[in-house]
């Protein structure tokens, strides 16, 4: 399985971004597909899953209400449009995929996004 994120870039602070991450390999929709992120200095962290039906997502507090995950199982894709950016936002973001949510077998190579305030 082949996970190639992007659309990272550099944003103000209060605009948005949409990241995208292609699955190649195996059957899409076999897999529940998870975003992280990892901040310079800091350890990564998670932002926001969803299920292999796209009927259930999770999101970490700190993006809750401003990111949303979705999923296109005819396209093999995975997005998560990010608004209300903020500084604290900047970091390589990961897209990742495994059996279940919260269990990731396989990680694309990261997209960079840079939030200036």
């Amino acid at each position: 399985v082949q996970l190639q994120a992007s659309g990272g870039g550099l944003v103000q602070a209060g605009g948005s971004l949409r990241l995208f991450c292609a699955v190649s390999g195996r059957t899409f929709s076999y897999y529940a597909m998870g975003w992280f992120r990892q901040a310079p200095g800091k350890e990564r962290e998670f932002v926001a899953a969803i299920n292999r039906s796209g009927g259930s997502t999770n999101y970490a507090d700190s993006v809750k209400g401003r990111f949303t995950i979705s999923r296109d199982n005819a396209k093999n894709t995975v997005n998560l449009q990010m608004n209300s950016l903020k500084a604290e936002d900047t970091a390589v973001y990961y897209c990742a995929a495994g059996i279940h949510i919260g269990l990731y077998d396989y990680w694309g190579q990261g997209t960079l996004v840079t939030v200036s305030s």
